[in-house]
């Protein structure tokens, strides 16, 4: 698996840290936390997609585009993350925004991810939700050829076998990281939407023969479709990396019991994980992804899903600014 002969711009702070949470593991008396630090990549406040974006802007950079388009969920740490990395490569960015929640409030709609998609740069148009973002996007970049500009489209969340390839390769760092510290992992859980943190180390892991299982926790999606999208997603990774065949559906596990009402809906459980995390172990979750993963994972291990003594290393995918779009939603009073 050389990962060397596919472009890379090198954007994020890496490797990131991998941290026991013994308060944590203390509190909950199950098994031993750990925590991937993927909040720690640096690049605006940091957050998973840097790693992608490390992959999918270097072909963008080698089809000599000059604007980037991407699309999300109002308060997407995505689009936060992929303005902030044209912004240091001197591209123009446009970022499409839809309302996945129906929040009208201010807070929601100008501040957190939003407000620093505008301080980098980035242009925003605003869609309703149901929107079929991929073609509006589509439509924006033919407008931009037809002005003479050199559009390069990034999917939602960053998530095709380009980008996916920033989780190939976090599960290479995660597996020395591992080593080096005589960790044996036993499970990588993490929040998964729009499949490519999970695919990208679904393949990584098996490629390595590691051994490590991975759950995503869906925020989005019911679990059938959840898992059908990594599938498909890590089928094609593993295409691209030149070794088909090699992922297969026992591979790909989701729990979408911990969505709620919706996508970027707060749960009772996700700001019981917030506070928890932030009160025990000093580190800020988010209340869309990272924070309903925790909560999942939280639930799991009252229930007596792991094991005790067994290590259990949670990756947090950052976007800790997105808690500045839920004021009220914490109730800290």
């Amino acid at each position: 698996m050389n990962l060397a002969r596919f472009p890379r711009v090198r954007l994020g702070h890496m490797p990131t840290p991998l941290e026991p949470m013994e308060n944590l593991s203390r509190l909950l008396g199950g098994p031993d936390i750990w925590i991937k630090r993927d909040d720690c990549t640096g690049l605006s406040s940091g957050g998973n997609k840097t790693r992608k974006l490390e992959y999918l802007l270097a072909e963008a950079l080698a089809q000599g585009a000059d604007t980037v388009l991407t699309q999300g969920a109002t308060q997407s740490n995505h689009a936060r993350q992929t303005a902030a990395a044209a912004a240091k490569l001197g591209l123009e960015c446009h970022i499409l925004l839809e309302d996945r929640t129906g929040y009208a409030d201010e807070a929601y709609n100008q501040s957190g991810n939003v407000l620093l998609d505008k301080l980098h740069g980035a242009s925003i148009t605003r869609h309703p939700g149901g929107t079929d973002m991929q073609a509006e996007m589509e439509k924006q970049a033919e407008a931009l050829k037809a002005k003479g500009r050199k559009p390069y489209c990034i999917p939602g969340g960053g998530s095709n076998a380009v980008g996916a390839l920033g989780y190939v390769n976090a599960a290479l760092e995660l597996v020395n990281q591992a080593a080096e510290m005589g960790l044996r992992i036993d499970h990588v859980v993490h929040a998964t939407g729009s499949s490519g943190t999970q695919a990208g180390l679904v393949t990584g892991l098996v490629a390595l023969n590691s051994g490590i299982p991975v759950l995503g926790i869906g925020v989005r999606a019911p679990k059938e479709k959840q898992e059908a999208n990594v599938l498909a997603l890590s089928e094609k990774v593993a295409t691209h990396l030149g070794l088909p065949g090699i992922v297969r559906a026992e591979h790909v596990v989701a729990n979408t019991d911990y969505v709620g009402q919706g996508y970027g809906i707060p749960t009772e459980g996700m700001i019981e994980a917030v506070k928890l995390v932030a009160e025990k172990e000093g580190i800020i979750l988010d209340p869309v992804y990272s924070g309903k993963g925790m909560a999942g994972l939280i639930d799991l291990i009252r229930k007596g899903h792991f094991k005790k003594g067994e290590n259990i290393v949670f990756l947090h995918t950052g976007g800790s600014v997105g808690l500045f779009g839920y004021p009220d939603s914490l109730d800290l009073g």
